[in-house]
């Protein structure tokens, strides 16, 4: 008999408490184990009976699901959620997200599709804890154990890829999820994958992946103070099998981040891993020329836009200042057939060099895919966006930039531009 999915249910409505019962009580393979009439009963019920999954409204009176879910992800981390609310705005589904949740259904809905998000949902935790392997080391009396520090084969550094964009909204950091994944799943590279936009990183959302206590800004404080152990600690192994550190879960944080703590951050990720896929933030600052001037290839987005052509030319005048060379910084064209009045060829014209890589458009499954949280790698391996994803994964893993110490020397020198020190 297959495993039995634990399932409790949160709703302050008695009906739909007995409406949701009784649709699961059809299915062989989910047990309901429980219901809760608010957030702090489904809190108390949940380390009482330690459900598989939680069906959580998100609207309640004494403490919503968002609230609740925050506790589940401390108090019962086992437990995987799924939102559910009448409202399926965009803002309600990043919060969700961010708290922990793991699926968003929007009411009212279907009985197949709360079966399927619950199934979904089961496996894939399943499957992010069968990956989740920490080795304790120094452990005993004299204190906790630490996690080991996990040495790659080669003796070669890993290579650190920057993805990014002069402009928003040219999907960046799909690209930067969905190209980590092609890396590790397709190519057997050890990636980690850096939310590098740390005031409104959205890498979490895209991977149903909560930041809290788990971030960035917690680490370099550590990295810092001298304690490498604590890379392990901080990056979250993740079921699509690469490892993610996230940005920091509230804008302010990101104070925190230096650009030396930055620096010192990726050389010991470049050390344990074979690719380090950092998402930066679309603006320039200390921080993110950091991370340009350490990464081996800048895959820079632009779409078939003036504003976005536009600033892709004002970034390759200032690239070219630094010193970074035409092997360094990839033009990564997306949405490349779209028929917007503007040809490749024009943006080339324009641009004054070639686009290196380019990236269909297909808003369907993008979309669908960032809605439920799963990269589109995963869920549509066979559409044509995938392919190419995995065509420029293929050209990054195999590409290292020959003069690679040469750039950096040159970028030395003209930093004063920025007035960077």
């Amino acid at each position: 008999m297959a495993d039995q999915i634990r399932v409790l249910i949160v709703d302050d409505i008695p009906e739909t408490r007995d409406h949701l019962a009784k649709l699961l009580g059809f299915e062989a393979d989910v047990e309901v184990v429980g219901a809760a009439a608010s957030g702090r009963e489904a809190i108390e019920m949940a380390v009482r009976l330690s459900p598989d999954v939680v069906l959580m409204d998100i609207n309640m009176p004494d403490m919503d699901g968002i609230a609740a879910t925050e506790h589940l992800a401390s108090e019962v981390p086992s437990a995987a959620v799924v939102m559910m609310s009448v409202q399926g705005e965009a803002d309600y589904l990043r919060r969700s997200m961010l708290a922990g949740a793991r699926e968003f259904l929007v009411k009212p809905f279907s009985s197949d599709e709360l079966t399927s998000s619950i199934r979904q949902v089961y496996t894939r935790e399943r499957e992010k804890q069968s990956r989740i392997a920490i080795q304790p080391v120094g452990g005993g009396a004299g204190g906790p154990a630490k996690p080991a520090i996990v040495k790659r084969q080669s003796d070669e550094p890993g290579r650190i890829i920057a993805v990014f964009g002069p402009k928003g909204g040219v999907g960046r950091t799909t690209l930067a999820v969905n190209l980590a994944v092609a890396a590790a799943t397709e190519l057997g590279q050890r990636t980690c994958l850096v939310d590098a936009s740390f005031q409104f990183g959205d890498v979490g959302v895209l991977l149903n992946l909560n930041p809290k206590n788990k971030s960035v800004a917690d680490l370099i404080p550590e990295l810092e103070a001298g304690e490498p152990e604590s890379l392990e600690t901080f990056i979250i192994n993740h079921s699509a099998g690469i490892r993610v550190l996230l940005a920091p879960p509230s804008p302010e944080m990101a104070e925190l981040i230096t650009p030396a703590g930055t620096k010192r951050m990726l050389e010991a990720l470049r050390a344990t891993h074979d690719l380090v896929v950092v998402d930066c933030m679309s603006s320039f600052n200390d921080t993110t020329l950091a991370i340009l001037d350490m990464a081996d290839i800048v895959l820079t987005m632009l779409s078939l836009e003036i504003t976005s052509i536009k600033n892709i030319r004002l970034f390759l005048e200032v690239a070219e200042q630094l010193g970074y060379g035409a092997d360094k910084v990839r033009l990564v064209l997306n949405r490349a057939d779209s028929s917007l009045g503007i040809r490749v060829a024009d943006v080339e014209h324009s641009i004054g060099r070639r686009v290196d890589h380019t990236i269909v458009s297909d808003g369907r499954s993008v979309v669908y895919a960032l809605n439920r949280g799963v990269p589109f790698f995963l869920s549509n391996r066979e559409a044509q966006v995938s392919q190419d994803v995995l065509r420029l994964a293929q050209a990054v893993v195999g590409a290292r930039p020959s003069e690679a110490g040469e750039p950096a020397k040159k970028s030395t020198q003209k930093k004063s531009l920025f007035a960077w020190r």
